[in-house]
């Protein structure tokens, strides 16, 4: 499982192409440079053949977990699998060779599909209008408190606050911290939804609107909904909903019908795009008519039967994103809905509700679960009980990749000690499902066994256990030998190897 890096594969005088002698004279380039601009030695490259690279590369790709080879239950994030036909799609010349600068003309069919994607948002939805510029959720979320800053600012009112329930996801402070909001906490109740009286003690004039998830973080619709955006509207406060768990309602229910004002979905999460390692990604928002004419510019519209961009709009948030957003991620995007369709939406999303309350009632009887009524599409287990033996929710976690399996979300929300939030998507087996179950149910019996070896855990995996934050920080890019001036600056020694873990 050990891959060598390759300067410690480097063979002097290896090499992978070799240019005929050119017929131009040489020139000393050094002569040309400043003195202080000329190394005083080349630099140590390694020398490699062709075959040498390629392999290297492709045993490092093998020992990736991804969701085209391992299941990926990260709750809240969704990563299920793309279909390969949407990845053909979007690789077709008149979508991947397109250029935002061309003639609206040249480009009327790729504006179709945009236009399309809004529609076919629109409807399954609920919302009036969206624009699919934002490149991710958190930039949607960012481009939904403008849009609630502007309504506000229009109606020359000074409204400072957003609320946002504990159970939230970690970007929605963030971003109302950045749109220069200030945050209030609400309370989860005993059932995990928002504490209503707690909600009504804090709703005051100063409340620009009210940021949440639904299904909330803990897998569990809030059932109040209606009731919270009434609460929020008596003071003509706006509601938004963050969309990232809306797998949840393809078909089965809509936030437009709920008295949601903005919404955002992340394409990369819930229509099957790829997902993670920093992106792509695409996060539209959708509006009520009433924040339409706040949406970013330029917008896809349709003139007869032609496409064209619309630039201008006086109340416009402005642009987001450069041009019109990830197209290729849009195209992915379209094409999942129109092979789905909207009967295949709604399975899609009762299927995974039932794996996900298939997979805690396999898990229940082992780990005992933060919120038992019957969850949405995810669920949170709390492993709080393995801190009398010395562990913790990571050392399960990093157990887990032993047994072939990624790792749930770890420690989140925060309002669950020691959680996992398990999301099994609707496109996993019941076969995957169980073994999973018993993966973890194995790793439960260990815990009692033989507790060291989950908290040294994982032990078939190049790396062990490294100072994760430290890795991040202060990447240590030097090969063996080399002396702190030709690499980072980070101390001898510190690379992570399989042998020392």
């Amino acid at each position: 499982m050990s891959e060598p890096l390759l300067f410690e594969r480097s063979v002097t005088g290896r090499r992978g192409y070799r240019l005929p002698e050119s017929k131009v004279p040489g020139v000393d380039a050094a002569a040309l440079l400043r003195a202080d601009h000329v190394r005083p030695a080349a630099p140590r490259l390694p020398e490699l053949a062709e075959f040498d690279v390629v392999r290297h590369f492709t045993r490092l790709s093998q020992l990736n977990f991804s969701v085209d080879t391992h299941f990926y239950p990260l709750g809240s994030c969704t990563m299920k699998y793309n279909p390969k036909i949407n990845d053909r799609v979007a690789a077709l010349p008149g979508f991947a060779s397109v250029h935002p600068l061309q003639p609206e003309s040249h480009t009327q069919g790729t504006l179709a599909v945009l236009h399309e994607l809004e529609e076919r948002l629109i409807a399954i939805t609920g919302m009036h209008a969206f624009t699919l510029q934002p490149a991710a959720g958190a930039q949607g979320e960012l481009t939904g408190l403008k849009i609630i800053a502007a309504y506000h600012q229009r109606k020359r009112r000074n409204r400072s606050t957003i609320l946002i329930p504990d159970s939230a996801h970690g970007t929605n402070p963030a971003s109302a911290a950045l749109s220069h909001f200030q945050v209030v906490q609400v309370a989860s109740g005993p059932d995990g939804l928002i504490d209503l009286k707690d909600l009504r003690r804090k709703i005051t004039k100063d409340v620009a609107g009210l940021m949440l998830t639904n299904p909330n973080t803990l897998g569990l619709f809030e059932r109040e909904i209606r009731t919270i955006t009434a609460l929020l509207h008596e003071i003509d406060a706006l509601v938004y909903m963050d969309g990232a768990n809306m797998n949840a309602l393809l078909g089965v229910a809509r936030p437009g019908d709920m008295g949601i004002d903005v919404l955002q979905l992340n394409l990369h999460k819930t229509f099957s795009t790829p997902h993670g390692g920093g992106g792509p990604g695409a996060g539209p928002v959708g509006v009520t008519k009433a924040l339409e004419t706040f949406l970013p510019l330029p917008r896809v519209v349709r003139s007869g039967k032609r496409f064209r961009w619309q630039s201008s709009a006086k109340a416009s948030v402005g642009r987001v994103h450069g041009f019109y957003g990830n197209v290729g991620v849009l195209v992915r995007a379209a094409v999942y809905i129109r092979s789905l369709g909207s009967d295949g939406l709604r399975r899609a999303s009762r299927v995974a509700i039932i794996n996900a309350n298939y997979l805690k009632a396999r898990l229940a009887g082992t780990f005992p679960v933060a919120y038992p009524q019957h969850p949405m599409h995810e669920f949170v287990i709390t492993l709080k009980s393995l801190r009398s033996k010395g562990l913790s929710a990571m050392d399960v976690a990093k157990r887990l990749l032993d047994y072939g399996f990624y790792a749930p979300t770890v420690s989140f929300p925060l309002i669950v000690p020691e959680a996992l939030m398990i999301e099994p998507t609707e496109t996993e087996p019941k076969e995957i499902l169980d073994e999973f179950a018993e993966a973890m149910i194995a790793i439960a019996k260990e815990a009692e066994t033989d507790p060291e070896m989950v908290r040294r855990a994982p032990h078939r995996l190049p790396v062990r256990r490294i100072d994760e934050v430290k890795a991040a920080r202060e990447p240590d890019l030097r090969w063996p030998g080399a002396s702190p001036t030709e690499g980072s600056r980070q101390t001898e020694g510190s690379r992570p190897r399989s042998d020392t873990g």
